[in-house]
């Protein structure tokens, strides 16, 4: 008889999903869903907002990832104002675009991913989390929790808080930055530079050999990339074009407010998260998934043509050595979230060094105006889109977000049915083998919260009742 298996939660992600996994009556898969189970409705309750108001609203989104959505919305802002924020303003954005992915990467390689790796897929899920990782590798997990702390303290030294923030400002940034708070992120900026260099040294002697296998094996799909580069092809996280690779490597880039000629959505009944699609490669379907694409660390590093600084630039060249362009394997996500690390903290360096850093002048004036605007930033999840569209009094009468996670939901449930296909016969499985297709969402390091943001009607809403011995009553349904 056919049987449902359901993980719920999935464990060690930021929000909140099931995976529904359908086997036949010989006990084999036949269907696999990432069921998305939570809704906000942020593109709704922002219309009629003033336009300024997004750079504060929008990073309540998500408390993990707030910088993001912060910078992304200022700079929707700044298009819809049709200012240009002074270098300055730019920079200290920029540096706390890469503070920021600093703390989040380290959240996410130690804090989420690392338990799987350090203590084994089927390790008892009592201790298969980031206390197992403080018992079993103390020193190491002292260093990161130090570090991760201290990214969030350089944070607070720009912006006056590291979560929720409100520096980013339409034309600008709020405050200069004076020359002792220069003098004393530096000193932190050294100390995130070495455990970046320690991290990816670690893992590449460590992790990616002993798993290899695996690497090779869990959730391997094949789909293009999307990413942001800079005029001469270089990765870059704050600014730039977008580029959009098709599997065979040939790409195209477009500007930022040109995304909607490229990328188109679609809305499945069984999930609360959009399915973003390259509609020049064709229809949406999961079966038939000629026009999907992926994004975040993995497509980042395969979309751009190199990295401008040396030692991200050297890891990238080792990377390419062993995977070639475009790399495909979904564990690489880890790979490539450390080489991404490393860029951070050099990049955070140079923009310390950078004499314009400390200019008085970060911000220009702004006035009201009908216009529409698009914020693009690299979030650590995906490509981050913020477009507004305004009155001639500057209030908001059309928003439509494209968070990093949304543009890998169907990548992450192919990733899933692949999983799940090549780990469970028979109807034979235990809770290693459920981790291990757990494994395969966590390599996209999602962020559900962040991707669920949308309230239109489009999408059902469906409410189980069950009484106390676990029997369904009843299934409301709009």
């Amino acid at each position: 008889m056919a049987t449902t298996l359901v993980i719920q939660p999935v464990t060690r992600i930021e929000g909140h999903a099931k995976v529904t996994i359908q086997l036949d009556d010989a006990g084999n898969v036949d269907t696999a869903r990432v069921n998305v189970i939570e809704l906000r409705g942020f593109e709704k309750f922002c219309l009629g907002r003033p336009v300024e108001d997004m750079p504060r609203i929008t990073p309540r989104i998500c408390g993990v990832c707030p910088w993001s959505h912060h910078l992304a919305s200022a700079k929707a802002c700044d298009a819809v104002f049709g200012v240009e924020p002074p270098p300055a303003g730019k920079k200290l954005r920029e540096l706390c675009n890469s503070i920021a992915y600093m703390e989040e990467h380290i959240l996410h390689f130690y804090f989420l991913a690392a338990a799987d790796f350090l203590l084994g897929p089927d390790a008892d899920p009592g201790v298969r989390n980031v206390i197992g990782i403080l018992n079993a590798a103390p020193d190491v997990a002292s260093r990161v929790v130090k570090v991760r702390h201290m990214c969030a303290k350089m944070l607070e030294v720009l912006a006056g808080k590291p979560i929720h923030p409100q520096a980013a400002v339409p034309g600008g940034f709020s405050r200069p930055l004076a020359g002792s708070e220069r003098d004393q992120l530096r000193q932190m900026a050294d100390e995130a530079l070495e455990l970046a260099k320690f991290s990816i040294a670690f893992a590449k002697e460590n992790v990616f050999p002993k798993y290899l296998d695996v690497v090779k094996t869990l959730g391997v799909i094949s789909t293009g990339f999307l990413g942001t580069v800079d005029d001469k092809g270089a990765l870059d996280l704050y600014d730039g074009h977008l580029r959009l690779m098709k599997r065979d490597g040939t790409f195209v880039d477009f500007p930022y407010d040109k995304y909607t000629d490229h990328i188109a959505e679609h809305i499945e009944s069984w999930s609360y998260l959009k399915f973003p699609y390259a509609k020049e490669w064709g229809s949406f379907s999961l079966e038939n998934p000629a026009a999907i694409y992926r994004a975040n660390t993995l497509a980042r590093i395969n979309v751009c043509d190199f990295i401008d600084t040396p030692l991200a630039q050297a890891e990238l060249v080792e990377f390419r050595e062993k995977f070639g362009r475009p790399a495909q394997l979904t564990l690489l996500y880890h790979w490539a979230r450390l080489i991404e690390l490393l860029y951070n903290a050099e990049n955070t360096i140079r923009l310390l060094d950078d004499p314009d850093i400390t200019s008085a002048e970060t911000r220009v004036k702004v006035t009201p105006r009908a216009a529409r605007g698009v914020g693009v930033t690299e979030a650590p999840r995906g490509t981050l889109i913020h477009d507004y569209t305004t009155d001639a009094d500057g209030l908001i009468t059309n928003v439509n977000l494209i968070v990093g996670t949304t543009h890998n939901n169907a990548p992450i449930n192919m990733s899933v049915t692949q999983a799940a296909k090549s780990l469970i016969h028979d109807g034979k499985y235990d809770q290693g083998v459920l981790n291990t297709v757990e494994m395969s969402i966590r390599a996209y390091d999602p962020c559900f919260s962040c991707a669920t943001h949308q309230l239109d009607g489009k999408l059902s809403v469906k409410l189980d009742i069950f009484d106390a011995d676990g029997k369904l009553l009843d299934t409301l349904a709009n």
